[in-house]
């Protein structure tokens, strides 16, 4: 049996920075693999040997390696975050609009709308994306402000915001994004226009956050819904139905194999950044952003992998 720094298998008291140590060891390993996403213009800029990971915990520890406070981009990680407050302001409603089950298809797929009415399979492909920013717009008038401010508030980062080149980027390369939308639209699903939800969607996708903003921000859902001033944010059974969401299609279409291999629910982004969860101990971001096939940063899963096999920490 592997031996666990500072605990055996999920016990009381574990030694995060070791274990974060080993995990950089095992990121920085995988040196040279994967690819920096290019599609969008602005994020092919970024540093592909750069790496960062980040722990907090539910009793008010914070730990980091390497680049965690270097800014990036969040990408599909705010997906996580506009389902949660659509969520905690909407309730069950959300959900007569989009779907819970793995897509088994690529994140932006046109293919499933059209045989499944305009109603996206889950909330983290990019279909569901859209639908769930075009919810929290009607619910707060401000979709991208209000997931803006969450992440301002929880992280203590009052300077987190979006970046208008990335922003501008995805949107003038964003014709299967705007495409999704109007098919959505076409199938009555939108309640607002096609226009306001991309800006939206493109805003909160373009915020610039680093390791130790994220899992700050995303410890209330290793708090079961409660946020980091005590406040309750959404009931235990809510939190539990969203990471229940994160595990089973948080990364993709590779979700399988990221249950297989880190065993947390985890929320990724083609900026490379993973926010992964142990509900009840701590929220964990891991960064890099060479991607693998699927979209998901190879050193950031590698290091998860790392973190939870030699913790023994996961759901499972």
């Amino acid at each position: 049996m592997n031996s666990v720094p500072g605990g055996q298998n999920g016990g009381e008291h574990l030694d995060w920075p070791v274990l974060l140590e080993a995990a950089e060891a095992a990121a920085r390993a995988t040196r040279g693999r994967g690819r920096v996403a290019d599609y969008i213009p602005a994020l092919a800029t970024a540093d592909p040997e750069a790496f960062g990971m980040a722990v907090a915990t539910v009793d008010g520890e914070l730990y980091g390696v390497g680049d965690w406070e270097r800014p990036f981009s969040v990408q599909s990680v705010s997906k996580l975050f506009s389902l949660a407050l659509a969520v905690a302001y909407g309730g069950d409603s959300l959900w007569r609009g989009v779907g819970r089950e793995p897509s088994g298809n690529p994140f932006n797929s046109l293919v499933q709308l059209e045989t499944e009415h305009g109603i996206p399979r889950n909330p983290f492909i990019n279909a569901g994306a859209l639908v769930v920013t075009d919810r929290l717009q009607t619910m707060t008038g401000d979709a991208s402000g209000t997931v803006r401010e969450f992440l301002r508030r929880e992280s203590g980062n009052a300077g987190l915001d979006t970046d208008p080149v990335v922003a501008a980027s995805e949107a003038e390369h964003g014709h299967r994004n705007a495409a999704l939308a109007h098919f959505i639209a076409s199938h009555g699903n939108l309640e607002n226009p096609v226009e306001t939800v991309l800006e939206h969607y493109y805003a909160h996708c373009a915020l610039t956050t680093s390791c130790r903003d994220l899992v700050l921000a995303g410890s209330f859902l290793a708090r079961y819904g409660v946020r980091a001033d005590g406040t309750r944010l959404m009931s235990r059974s809510e939190a539990k139905r969203i990471n229940a969401v994160l595990l089973t299609c948080g990364t993709y279409d590779a979700a399988g194999e990221f249950a297989f291999r880190v065993g947390l629910p985890g929320k990724s982004g083609v900026g490379g950044g993973i926010l992964a969860i142990l509900p009840g101990r701590a929220a964990v971001c891991a960064w890099g952003p060479r991607l693998d096939q699927a979209g998901n940063s190879v050193a950031a899963v590698t290091a998860l992998d790392t973190l939870t096999t030699l913790s023994g920490c996961s759901v499972f």
